[in-house]
């Protein structure tokens, strides 16, 4: 199992929050976010992390040198890390279409480790984490569900498509060998058409809606985790940090 992370982009929401790093380079308590999920991925025993980067890669490059890790962490650089994330996607097409199953991760994410430990335990070779309490609006990514069946995935659904309920995705997924593939290839035909301006979430959602019987998702509704995208985000993850010793 390889894990996937996507590290590029500036995050430029975040402002002077931010202090001129990569959101994975955000600090709560003793350690950053990139830190956390290297050290959250080898005791899950993930066999290698790959990190796409861009916006100061240097940076990271200079912390990985600093963090001692058991699982080898590469590093690929999306120069165009300025596009949609999509790109950064296509960057690691040659890992995605390896023959060996995919965690996909944002980096700009503080969590309770348990909600990544769902996808290494999970029985769905293709899975979506889901969180039912959230605030609505057009900023969450949604995943609706019909039935036990993931049936779409946006921030702003299409309201032709039914479904039972809905949530809030995380921004972790699971892809089994022959779906990573796909969507390596999926994310090659989005620059091929000019689309290089869409979130990979777009090409995932492709997948789910050419065939929802593959997909499934587990719930972790209740468990402490937070996208880091805005200054107020900022604080209440260090709220959420001190008050549940992540």
């Amino acid at each position: 199992m390889k894990a996937i992370i996507l590290a590029a982009g500036r995050g430029e929401r975040l402002g002077d929050a931010a202090a001129g790093r990569p959101k994975c380079l955000l600090r709560f308590g003793e350690k950053t976010l990139l830190q956390r999920h290297i050290e959250n991925l080898e005791r899950l025993d993930a066999g290698r992390i790959i990190l796409v980067t861009g916006y100061r890669h240097e940076q990271i490059e200079a912390a990985l040198a600093q963090i001692k890790s058991r699982i080898p962490v590469e590093t690929v650089v999306n120069p165009d890390y300025e596009l949609g994330s999509i790109v950064s996607l296509h960057c690691a097409r040659d890992v995605l279409a390896d023959g060996t199953d995919t965690i996909l991760m944002d980096a700009d994410v503080l969590y309770d480790p348990d909600i990544l430990g769902r996808l290494f335990d999970t029985q769905s070779g293709n899975c979506f984490l889901l969180d039912r309490d959230f605030e609505p609006g057009d900023e969450p990514v949604k995943l609706c569900v019909s039935g036990a069946v993931p049936v779409e995935f946006r921030k702003i659904p299409d309201r032709a498509i039914s479904w039972d309920y809905q949530g809030e995705s995380v921004g972790f997924f699971r892809f089994d060998a022959a779906m990573s593939a796909r969507l390596a290839g999926k994310a090659g035909e989005y620059l091929d058409t000019g689309r290089s301006m869409e979130p990979y979430e777009e090409a995932i959602r492709d997948l789910l809606r050419e065939t929802p019987e593959l997909f499934r998702f587990e719930d972790i509704t209740g468990r402490a985790w937070i996208e880091i995208d805005f200054p107020a985000d900022v604080a209440l993850a260090t709220e959420m940090y001190e008050n549940s010793g992540l």
